[in-house]
């Protein structure tokens, strides 16, 4: 029979001590429960709506005076009718786009290529609560001009301000749709560079597609319209402009309007899961 030194003995005893007071240790203290889907979107929205206000204002107020500047160029072209509701509808929605769309794709973008989204990766926190948190504080840092220049469009052309209430569904609806295609933009993107281009060419096509009335658009032109997912909310937002809204049209351009963001907010949680892993 073989004799175990007393040192190896005391050893093997500790460490069987040590692992079973380890597991019990482990099998007591479990690991946090992941962040529900709400009151993770609300953190993520109040964070990301701060950060805007201190760094957005100035690009704001670019965005507003870009939209009022096109409508006074717009006013030596177009008369009144349905081209001036186009131009003011479009124009308003316009400053949706260039935040929820151009800016939100740039900072994806931008935390795609500096690492950021590992640190939200790390955090239990649901891929969609990122990604509707940013998108919905960039659409509300929206409403102050998409107001103002629906209000000096109003003025402007002449149009009614009785129905301008309805920028309580346009805004959050076309920013929802915006916002989704933007942050999917920059989280595809494979160099942040491109995902400023991308962003810049959604703006311009919002510009281009939404602005300019559609009958002075050549047909291929038009078909092409219909795919910019702002499109519903300006075609919304134009026809309450009109002595007798056709409300019916108007509740089906906003639904429209809310599938489009409810795809294109889908997409951007898929790219942001898909980036995140790399």
């Amino acid at each position: 029979m073989s004799i175990v030194p007393a040192e190896v003995v005391s050893d093997r005893t500790l460490s069987e001590g040590t692992g079973a007071r380890g597991a019990e240790a482990r099998a007591a203290a479990p690991l946090a429960p992941r962040a529900r889907l709400l009151p993770a979107l609300g953190a993520v929205y109040r964070a990301q709506l701060s950060r805007a206000r201190v760094a957005r204002i100035p690009l704001l107020f670019v965005a507003t005076f870009q939209s009022v500047g096109i409508m006074v160029l717009m006013r030596g072209v177009v008369d009144g009718g349905d081209e001036a509701r186009a131009v003011v509808a479009g124009s308003s929605v316009l400053v949706v786009a260039f935040v929820a769309l151009n800016l939100l794709a740039q900072y994806f973008g931008q935390l795609r290529a500096s690492g950021g989204l590992d640190h939200y990766a790390t955090l239990p926190v649901p891929p969609a609560a990122v990604v509707l948190g940013a998108a919905g504080a960039y659409a509300s840092f929206t409403v102050p001009g998409t107001v103002v220049t629906a209000v000096a469009g109003s003025v402007l052309f002449s149009l009614p301000l009785t129905h301008l209430w309805v920028l309580v569904a346009v805004i959050p609806l076309a920013g929802a749709a915006l916002a989704g295609l933007g942050a999917a933009l920059g989280l595809l993107a494979p160099r942040q560079e491109l995902a400023t281009l991308l962003g810049q060419l959604g703006m311009s096509a919002a510009l281009l597609l939404g602005v300019l009335p559609e009958a002075r658009m050549p047909e291929p032109i038009a078909y092409a319209r219909d795919l910019l997912p702002s499109t519903y909310g300006v075609e919304a937002l134009a026809e309450t402009f009109g002595a007798r809204p056709d409300w019916a049209s108007v509740a089906l351009d906003l639904t429209v309007c809310a599938a489009v963001g409810l795809v294109s907010l889908a997409a951007a949680t898929w790219a942001y899961r898909r980036a995140a892993v790399r």
